[in-house]
């Protein structure tokens, strides 16, 4: 990318050399034209060659300078044009270089709020096993003995975390599979997904949460091999 930037600034810094070559060719040319024509009729004026010749030898020292400065004014118009769009060129890196940035910001936002709000859930899950009575407010697992609710609400933790590494992408869909179906050879985790399949399923299809509910489903519906991913 860095090799096709600068053949690029190079190509472009040869083309504007170039138009500016042409522009002083043609300007050449246009003067040669009109100062023929204006030759002519200074001669008609003074009174022949020899004395327009006489008067125009003072002019030819400032013509000369002038013509000095001409050039150099518009060697000078060139190369500010020339940096003028190196600095648009610039100013365009930058621009993308920030909105690359702001982007990633944003994602990094999106999962420190996500990992704020499971941390919270996890609070939240830590309060019920500490006290069982709370797990009435939640009307999940309601007429289950103390164990079975305490092993339902670390399920569901665990289930939660999958849900987090696969939103993250430090879990693949194939890795997914394989630790669903090794969870689901554990009875435990069998009651559980039994208890919450028919909410899980209501779950948007499109979201992390729904998709690792259809990936533990397949897991669930053909168990297979359960060999952890290394």
């Amino acid at each position: 990318m860095a090799r096709r930037g600068i053949w690029r600034s190079t190509l472009s810094v040869g083309a504007w050399l170039a138009a500016a070559a042409a522009g002083i060719a043609l300007v050449g040319a246009v003067s040669i034209v009109v100062s023929g024509w204006l030759v002519s009729g200074v001669e008609e004026t003074n009174g022949g060659r020899h004395t327009a010749a006489e008067r125009s030898a003072i002019g030819g020292y400032f013509g000369g300078v002038s013509a000095v400065f001409s050039g150099l004014a518009l060697l000078l118009l060139v190369i500010t044009l020339l940096f003028q769009q190196r600095e648009l060129q610039m100013q365009r890196r930058e621009l993308a270089l920030q909105r690359d940035e702001l982007s990633s910001s944003r994602i990094e936002l999106h999962r420190s709020a996500e990992a704020d709000m499971r941390a919270l859930h996890v609070q939240l899950t830590q309060m019920v096993m500490d006290d069982p009575s709370l797990a009435a407010v939640w009307n999940d697992f309601q007429g289950e003995p103390e164990s079975a609710l305490r092993q339902n609400l670390f399920a569901n933790l665990t289930f939660n975390h999958y849900v987090l590494a696969h939103s993250w992408g430090s879990q693949s869909e194939a890795d997914l599979l394989v630790h669903a179906r090794n969870l689901l050879r554990s009875t435990a985790f069998r009651r559980y997904w039994n208890a919450t399949r028919a909410h899980k399923s209501d779950l948007p299809p499109e979201s992390a949460e729904g998709r690792v509910f259809q990936i533990f489903e397949q897991a669930f519906t053909d168990p297979g091999r359960g060999t952890p991913p290394r």
